[in-house]
């Protein structure tokens, strides 16, 4: 197996027993960045001769006996939303040209401060704003979309031009991607990871979080990211200790005896592709196998998911973007400048209303997770969709926008806080990955992992890399 090929934490098995050194890992993904990324379009800039420093670095130090931990070494992305200092933050956007980040974010330092190797900063759709990142192409059929917001991310780790890469997830920007490039996404907590010196396209529901090819991964990057941060509004603070974070020994194999998994009668499954229900609905049961407890349950407020998602974040991207919107306008894409031009419209009543809405609607979620431990729901309706591709229509006969369609199962995750896991649980007729999400109470990683790690121990395939052709 060639070091690209490598899940985090094979690699970072390997690197700790001296099978391995950073500088050949990052190497080898280098070469893979410049095998495919022409094809692929996930990278805003390679920033490969600071690459191999960092990686001789962490070898040196390693040889001295400085481990640091297994991110050690490790190269990875980070989407351009995400400050480095002394790099630009573009947010794939005309709008940013020649903004040059002054310092680091909080989540670089922890990365950098655990070792870890930057390749580079990948592409998002403009300002994270939209599901689709239409510079980037899919990992797996280059004719589909990746994905987004965070589509440059999941397809760099998807390809294996990344071991792991960060994103950020307002309406589903990580879990959307991840699922449609067949790898695991995690939109942690609100408030577990720091978020000063990240772009934001909407305060309330932005989350930033990991993308990785297995769940022990996910896990893996999760401690090296969470924490509180005084400069961060959002922050938990000693809210964190009631809920450890997940330790690796805590994913506990295969063995879900006890997990009470929550299984929707309503929304998750309406208006779904029949090849990704049977692929979730045969995931769930083969958690039932392992010993998990499935329950179903009736999610609440369905009808006000969507206005709720809308009626918060696009006032709340609109305030952002005020003064640059009024200055320079048609440095903005069509579809970025119109939905900002929309939340003018929006009056402060309507988003009074969405935040009064939103309470009642986490107070609801909160009595579900007394019935449950884990809901588990198909991650998006459809596969990814073909590049241009503007509408769906569903058997029932309704036509949605591909948008719509891939932010409707995952705005519940973003609107109540609550952890959100997607991981791979199959393929459609055309080869293409089909995605399941676990979604637990506020703090609940250590159960959604548990519970992907052990549906993940009895695939035969985690961790696969794309195969990119020409």
């Amino acid at each position: 197996m060639r070091p690209f090929e490598l899940t985090l934490g094979e690699a970072a098995d390997a690197v700790a027993n001296g099978e391995l050194s950073p500088v050949e890992l990052t190497g080898s993904v280098l070469e893979r960045i410049e095998a495919v990324e022409e094809r692929l379009g996930s990278y805003v800039a390679v920033t490969g001769e600071a690459a191999r420093r960092s990686a001789a670095l962490a070898e040196r130090e390693i040889a001295a006996g400085r481990y640091r931990g297994p991110l050690h070494g490790i190269p990875f992305g980070l989407k351009d939303l995400i400050d480095v200092a002394g790099l630009p933050t573009t947010a794939s956007s005309r709008v940013r040209e020649g903004h040059v980040a002054q310092a680091d974010s909080a989540v670089t330092r922890s990365l950098f401060d655990a070792g870890a190797v930057l390749l580079g900063k990948t592409h998002t759709h403009e300002f994270a704003y939209g599901l689709t990142t239409p510079q980037t192409h899919n990992a797996w059929d280059q004719g589909r979309v990746a994905g987004g917001s965070s589509g440059g991310s999941a397809v760099a780790v998807a390809a294996g031009a990344a071991t792991f890469a960060l994103g950020t997830d307002t309406g589903g920007s990580i879990r959307v991607p991840a699922a449609l490039n067949g790898v695991v996404g995690l939109k942690p907590t609100y408030g577990l990871i720091p978020r000063d010196g990240v772009t934001s396209l909407s305060w309330s529901l932005d989350h930033v979080g990991p993308l990785t090819r297995t769940v022990r991964d996910a896990a893996l990057v999760l401690s090296a990211l969470a924490g509180h941060d005084a400069e961060n509004p959002a922050g938990l603070g000693a809210a964190r200790p009631d809920h450890p974070l997940p330790r690796e020994r805590d994913l506990k194999g295969r063995d879900l005896k006890g997990l009470r998994i929550g299984v929707p009668a309503n929304y998750y499954f309406d208006r779904v592709g029949p090849e990704v229900e049977t692929a979730v609905r045969r995931a769930i049961a083969q958690m039932s196998d392992l010993g998990a407890d499935l329950v179903e349950v009736e999610i609440p407020m369905v009808r006000y998911i969507q206005a709720i998602q809308w009626g918060l974040m696009v006032p709340e991207a609109t305030a952002y973007h005020e003064r640059a919107l009024r200055s320079v306008p048609e440095r903005y894409g069509p579809d970025v400048r119109v939905l900002l031009e929309a939340g003018e419209l929006l009056s402060a009543g309507d988003y009074l209303r969405a935040q009064r809405a939103r309470t009642l609607m986490r107070r609801e979620w909160g009595r579900l997770f007394e019935q449950v431990d884990v809901i588990a729901a198909p991650t998006v309706p459809m596969t990814a969709a073909e590049a241009g591709q503007d509408t769906v229509e569903w058997p029932d006969g309704t036509t949605e926008s591909v948008s719509d369609a891939y932010v409707r199962l995952c705005a519940p995750a973003n609107i109540t806080g609550v952890p959100a896991l997607t991981l791979p649980v199959g393929r459609d007729h055309a080869g293409l990955p089909i995605g399941m999400q676990l979604m637990g109470p506020p703090m609940g990683e250590a159960l959604v992992l548990r519970a992907g790690h052990a549906y993940e121990s009895v695939r035969s395939d985690p961790g696969e890399v794309a195969v990119v052709t020409a």
